[in-house]
């Protein structure tokens, strides 16, 4: 292998959760390409996301901020005023681009600002248009707050299309797209940054005929519950063999992803690339089946959720597994520091730029050692032994979540988490979980890994140094979030809007 590999592949597992794959231990052979990846690379087993679902992750991964600096969330659903990586590797000479079929990952949300090519293989919603008409009649609904919680349905779309369109290969045909065109656009590269995101684990579950009959067999994806609104609800309970037949159903899609990379990486092999490229595999968030009486990955910030998979190759790193923990966010500057770039300048005046910094880099002999850090980072308190969570309240999914609840008769209780805004610090042995509606919770993650025991208030140091170090990280970032939000998140506004932004919520379903 090359000192230093001049291309990086950034590979996400979209809601794929660690204990579900092979080099985790897991006893079904989910994935066999990790498996044999994992015996090149570097497992990391306390790998912590910065948020539990799609957006704010990745613009973490994109910029190397947390949620409250970048401001990407279901508050505020689009990236600005931020350069991001793609921009910076690209002014650099770079080759760049974003294949996924991830509504998220849009020009909409700016998430795919400065990649030379990007597709995001949804047909619904076409590049041009959601770049075009329907980008800009978000945003103005979006900067006038009156029209904000109609816009909130539009970021919706891309998921509620997903489940729609997902029937038998529905979903998982745009996998084998994405690697062919990941292939192609390499194949035409001379130095790259090419970021990928595979969808196949996100609900609902509708995997290829191969994989279901190996990992769900008998199991009919049409008869279980594949919306996880209605169960968190209260609208429909799921017994045990119904669990069972969804963790089936979700393995066949993993090893539905788990092949394809095999086919990637095979190829990156065949035609001498493999050594000179660094590949990066990670899940952006996990999944709940059942946890904590929760599906999905919204509503609290718990460890199958936020303590994600990640394998790195390059050759700073042994081929081995660590336990020390490390954080999603670091990896903006691992990219940078693998490729040589510095970055920090902004695309554009007025924007952030992140500069490289070493403490933070997977790759350097100083990582984690902040105190020979010079910025203003939030997150390096603790003297980083912490990993810091953000999560801003979910409108998309807490509208889903009323309507289920009152097509059953259901009231959901304002003061529940479902209306929550979170922040956690965590660490390898503890984690303390801020909450602004209801009770604060805190685990021993040693002792406790299933997180059972609330100890919040109960007087253990581990849990009272964890809430002191988040306490220090929310004044960094602007103060606790102690104020809850409204809890009107109805959409009654929609004779406010003008003509256009009318007739584009009529194009796409929303209107009469």
């Amino acid at each position: 292998m090359t000192e230093s590999p001049e291309n990086v592949l950034f590979v996400v597992m979209d809601t794929v959760r660690k204990d579900h794959l092979t080099p985790y231990g897991y006893e079904k052979p989910t994935t066999p390409t990790l498996e044999s990846f994992a015996e090149e690379a570097t497992v990391f087993e306390q790998a912590v996301a910065p948020a539990p679902w799609t957006l704010p992750v990745h613009a973490s991964l994109f910029t190397g901020m947390y949620p409250s600096h970048h401001g990407a969330d279901q508050e505020n659903p689009y990236l600005e005023g931020a350069t991001t990586l793609a921009q910076t590797l690209s002014a650099a000479g770079y080759d760049t681009a974003c294949y996924s079929s991830n509504a998220w990952i849009t020009p909409y949300t700016h998430l795919t600002d400065g990649f030379d090519d990007q597709n995001n293989f949804f047909e619904v919603m076409p590049g041009e248009f959601l770049s075009g008409p329907l980008a800009k009649a978000w945003k103005t609904m979006n900067d006038n707050e009156s029209l904000r919680k109609i816009a909130d349905k539009l970021v919706s779309l891309g998921n509620t299309a997903h489940e729609y369109l997902a029937g038998g290969e529905g979903a998982d045909s745009k996998t084998p797209a994405v690697i062919d065109q990941t292939k192609s656009f390499i194949d035409d590269s001379e130095e790259f940054f090419a970021f990928i995101n595979l969808m196949d684990a996100h609900l609902p579950y509708h995997p290829p005929d191969e994989f279901a009959a190996e990992f769900a067999p008998c199991v009919d994806s049409t008869d279980i519950c594949q919306n996880s609104k209605e169960y968190n609800s209260g609208a429909r309970d799921i017994d045990d063999e119904e669990w069972e037949s969804i963790r089936g159903l979700y393995d066949a899609e993993i090893a539905h992803i788990d092949d394809q990379l095999g086919r990637l990486f095979d190829w990156l092999k065949e035609t001498g690339r493999w050594d000179e490229t660094m590949v990066v595999v990670c899940a952006d968030h996990g999944e709940l089946h059942g946890e904590h009486d929760l599906y999905g990955h919204e509503f609290c910030l718990y460890d199958p959720l936020v303590n994600v998979p990640l394998m790195v190759k390059h050759p700073k790193l042994e081929e081995d597994r660590r336990e020390d923990q490390v954080e999603l966010v670091d990896l903006y500057h691992t990219v940078l520091d693998a490729l040589g770039v510095d970055g920090g300048d902004p695309a554009e005046p007025g924007d952030d730029a992140v500069a490289l910094d070493r403490t933070r880099s997977l790759l350097s002999q100083s990582y984690r050692e902040f105190a020979e850090a010079t910025n203003d980072d939030p997150g390096q308190r603790g003297g980083g032994e912490y990993a810091f969570v953000e999560y801003s309240r979910p409108v998309v999914e807490l509208k889903q979540l009323e309507e289920k609840a009152s097509d059953a008769g259901i009231t959901l209780p304002k003061d529940s988490r479902f209306y929550s805004r979170m922040r956690a610090a965590r660490r390898t042995d503890a984690k303390y979980v801020r909450i602004d509606r209801i009770e604060d919770e805190a685990y021993r993650l040693d002792s406790d890994p299933r997180e059972t025991t609330n100890l919040a208030g109960e007087g253990d140091e581990e849990i009272e140094a964890t809430e002191a170090t988040l306490s220090e990280f929310e004044a960094a970032v602007g103060g606790a979030w102690t104020d809850a939000l409204d809890d009107d998140v109805s959409d009654d506004t929609v004779e406010e809007m003008d003509d256009e932004a009318q007739d584009r919520l009529r194009d796409l379903g929303y209107l009469e």
